[in-house]
């Protein structure tokens, strides 16, 4: 495919500060809360050219040893995912619970990388807990809000190397900047989760994630923006080909599936391939914004444009030139097209699915009334 080197000009109404997201990382840092009560079109595609950075997410390429390996036990999806796809970090936090059930936040010093950048105030307003899964396990939990009001939580699922203490800067810095709060889980196996990694987990691990955003924190789906980096993509892609009722899907860095990423090239899903998003993309319903660097020499630049082609309901991508796996945040043009699809886009679509919902609904007790007067 080839892509046109045409920029579109986004204007924004947001007046929070412009640039790329280039603070990450964070010292010990404690962070305590109260425990939270439960309750119960296509377009035409946009290359933009910019000077990056290297971000601090590092995601390693499949080595020709990795793939010898890969065939010492039979190809099926565990074993493709135990080999390739899961490596936790050593935990970067610690969740700690006193005897009144308040829960706090402890960041290990030296496993989260640089200064914590943000003032005291952000601290409070990050809320962190446990939700269990129906697979038995218990994911560590971290709901920040760092403007109010907001219309839209974002769900993100990170990537394949990292826990949620170690990008909780960038969450806090992505939901200020985009004006939306953001929820972030751990895999089974990452930080202070319970369990091993496992796909069936990772679907397990991101609908626990939504159920404790609607009972836990009275956010409905409605009002959720799933987004899914790298390997996070995969969860995402898997509820929203599920549930209809969310908001938006972001998906950034997509794969395929497990199989076209270890052998490029390969054109159709095996039976034993892992993680197929190329067969679920077709059934998302709602509005969809993929981004991909074009010089991506983890999960090729091929299979964001497929996943693009194949979903019904994408928008105008985000394609940025030069750009690879762990360094497309660093552009300006992601805060930017992420705003646009944010306040434009999704806001537009909800608008008009409410007003449809709303006319669908005078029109139906119109015909029960004509229907009760006979």
């Amino acid at each position: 495919m080839n892509s046109t080197t045409t920029k579109t000009s986004t204007k924004s109404t947001s007046n929070k500060p412009n640039g790329p997201i280039n603070e990450y990382i964070t010292t010990t840092t404690v962070i305590t809360n109260e425990p939270t009560s439960t309750t119960t079109t296509r377009m035409a595609t946009t290359t933009v050219s910019t000077t990056s950075t290297s971000a601090p997410q590092v995601t390693p390429r499949a080595t020709f040893r990795d793939l010898c390996s890969l065939f010492c036990c039979p190809p099926f999806p565990s074993s493709i995912v135990a080999k390739l796809a899961f490596m936790p970090p050593e935990p970067s936090y610690r969740i700690l619970t006193s005897d009144t059930g308040r829960t706090s936040l402890e960041l290990v010093e030296n496993r989260t990388g640089s200064e914590w950048p943000h003032g005291q105030e952000e601290l409070k307003n990050i809320t962190v807990f446990f939700a269990k899964t129906s697979r038995r396990n218990k994911i560590a939990c971290m709901f920040i809000k760092p403007v109010i009001p907001t219309r839209f939580t974002i769900l993100f699922s990170h990537g394949n190397a990292v826990d949620i203490g170690q990008m909780c800067s960038f969450y806090v810095l992505l939901g200020y900047r985009l004006g939306c709060n953001v929820f972030a889980y751990d895999y089974s196996g990452y930080g202070q989760s319970t369990g091993r990694p496992s796909e069936k987990n990772l679907y397990a691990d991101i609908a626990a994630a939504l159920k404790a955003l609607e009972t836990k924190c009275q956010i409905p789906p409605e009002r959720v923006i799933l987004y899914g980096q790298s390997i996070g993509t995969v969860p995402s892609v898997d509820l929203a080909s599920k549930n209809p009722r969310v908001a938006a899907l972001i998906l950034h860095s997509p794969l395929l599936s497990g199989m076209r990423v270890a052998f490029h090239g390969i054109q159709r899903t095996w039976c034993c391939d892992a993680f197929p998003s190329i067969e679920k993309i077709p059934r998302v319903s709602c509005p969809t914004l993929v981004i991909h660097g074009t010089e991506d020499d983890v999960v090729d630049f091929s299979h964001g444009v497929t996943i693009y082609e194949q979903c019904p309901t994408s928008v105008e991508p985000l394609w940025v030139s030069g750009a690879g796996h762990n360094d497309v945040e660093m552009h300006a043009a992601y805060l930017e097209r992420l705003r646009a699809f944010i306040e434009g886009e999704v806001s537009s679509i909800r608008e008009d699915h409410q007003h449809n919902k709303h006319e669908n609904s005078e029109q139906k007790q119109r015909k029960n009334s004509r229907s009760a007067s006979r």
